[in-house]
């Protein structure tokens, strides 16, 4: 669904998920609605597929409509990142090393380190500038690392990455993360490292 924001965006004014819904609301369909109702569809597909079987009935659909929420939040927060070159990739390997770490054999890590394998195929020429991610990299990583993330075992960890990711994603309508993390030495060195001076 990024590729739609890539191929067919038309410089809309209306940017974030705020925009883009208040488009809506006024009989306007944007890029970015077309990609949040295909991202969410895509989203609760994988997490029918992905998330823990436990239960049945309404816990088990609760437990789908969580994991797609987290997915397409993730697939989301990927592409607020993509700021800067290799900064989505870099995020993409940050939250990926430590599930593709533990629980060896699981979907969960095994999805992850297909995350880490694409971070770590993608990164040296996004860092070089010699091919770009765009709306489409950002979005299908996010969405691999989304995956991951639903098909955790804990019911904690799950909660509380989509608590990060909605509340991320909602702080991105009045903070940028460009300045925070220009402001901010750790992040700063993070987010510079391996790219072009």
């Amino acid at each position: 669904m990024g590729a739609v924001d890539d191929l067919a965006e038309r410089g809309e004014a209306r940017k974030g998920l705020r925009g883009h819904l208040g488009a809506l609301a006024h009989g306007r369909v944007t890029t970015g609605v077309l990609k949040i109702a295909g991202i969410g569809a895509g989203a609760l597909l994988a997490a029918a597929l992905a998330t823990p079987r436990r239960g049945s009935g309404p816990g088990r659909a609760a437990e789908t409509l969580t994991g797609a929420a987290l997915i397409a939040a993730t697939a989301n927060l990927h592409n607020l990142f993509d700021l800067r070159p290799g900064r989505a990739l870099k995020v993409a390997g940050l939250v990926s090393a430590p599930l593709a770490l533990t629980g060896r054999g699981t979907p969960q890590a095994t999805l992850a380190a297909g995350a880490l394998g694409v971070a770590a195929a993608g990164l040296p020429d996004d860092l070089r500038e010699t091919t770009m991610l765009g709306d489409t990299g950002a979005n299908a990583v996010g969405a691999l690392v989304g995956t991951a993330l639903a098909a955790h075992p804990s019911r904690a960890v799950r909660a509380g990455a989509l608590a990060v990711t909605v509340g991320l994603t909602l702080a991105s309508e009045r903070v940028s993360f460009s300045a925070i993390i220009d402001s901010t030495g750790a992040l700063r060195r993070l987010d510079a490292l391996g790219r072009r001076s």
